[in-house]
């Protein structure tokens, strides 16, 4: 079994250290081979887990402009020296929910160089991706969502200096790659990613949120949907207004609507069994 480290991000008071300790804790029981837990923070955190090395993020990705929607800020985590380069890293935001093994996810690396993100756009990450990105002068390349990435630190340093000198440059705010982490993860390393497998993990709104109820519950209902939800080794909530504690508290049978217009519809019909796991993760009484 390889050993891996596990990174996480906070900063500001939005994320409280009993939640970190929970996180923590779920993917302790569950996981094989970590060697650490790594928390990157702005400050102090009281009460955390000893587990738990605390890890300064270097005060260049602290700037307010990092900080924003578009979390530049997380770029940190390929920082030489930020994160200890000697084994490969699983990063997780911290409002993901851990359901299985996370050391599957080792799985996805083809090389110490493979990074692997969840897939987020139409254009799926590989060799046609690859292609177009190489044909268009990089103008054009498959993106993902960064709540959940897999890499290796002693091989993705040049992320975290390409983003230092193109965010430093005048006409910065042009470049289409600077407005997202995300966007500059999947531009940058963009000959070497690969997608986290649906199979494995998923964004909350994507897989279980539809604009209309009868698409959800159509979608809930095929057997070879169910049978990947069941073996479900992580879920992500990016983009969804309600934490974890809130989702647990709602009244079976409430509808939540993002700001895309997709609603959660809070039954075991439309999310199976994932209700009540979320409910006794968070620590609350089933509706």
């Amino acid at each position: 079994m390889t050993s891996w480290q596990c990174v996480l991000i906070a900063w500001g008071d939005r994320y409280p250290v009993s939640e970190i300790n929970r996180l923590v804790a779920s993917i302790r029981a569950q996981s094989r081979g970590p060697a650490r837990f790594v928390l990157l923070s702005d400050r102090p955190r009281e009460g955390l887990d000893p587990a738990i090395e605390l890890r300064p993020i270097p005060e260049w990705f602290l700037a307010p402009e990092f900080r924003g929607s578009g979390c530049q800020a997380k770029l940190c985590l390929f920082e030489p020296g930020v994160v200890p380069d000697d084994l490969p890293a699983i990063y997780l935001d911290l409002d993901t929910m851990v359901l299985g093994d996370l050391s599957r996810l080792l799985d996805i690396m083809e090389t110490p160089q493979t990074v692997a993100i969840l897939q987020s756009a139409i254009l799926p990450f590989g060799a046609f991706a690859r292609w177009l990105y190489r044909v268009t002068g990089q103008r054009r390349y498959a993106r993902g969502n960064s709540s959940i990435v897999v890499y290796h630190p002693a091989h993705t340093a040049y992320i975290a200096a390409r983003f230092r000198e193109l965010a430093s440059r005048p006409d910065a705010r042009d470049f289409k790659p600077l407005r997202a982490d995300e966007r500059f993860i999947s531009w940058a390393a963009q000959p070497v990613m690969r997608a986290v497998p649906l199979r494995l993990a998923v964004k909350f709104p994507t897989e279980y949120m539809q604009p209309w109820r009868w698409l959800v519950h159509l979608r809930a209902s095929l057997p070879w949907i169910r049978r990947r939800r069941a073996g479900l080794i992580a879920v992500t909530f990016p983009g969804v207004r309600l934490k974890g504690e809130d989702l647990a508290a709602l009244p079976e049978g409430a509808t939540v609507v993002d700001r895309k217009g997709r609603r959660l519809f809070w039954t075991d019909r439309a999310l199976g069994g994932l209700r009540r796991r979320i409910i006794e993760h968070y620590g609350r009484s089933p509706a």
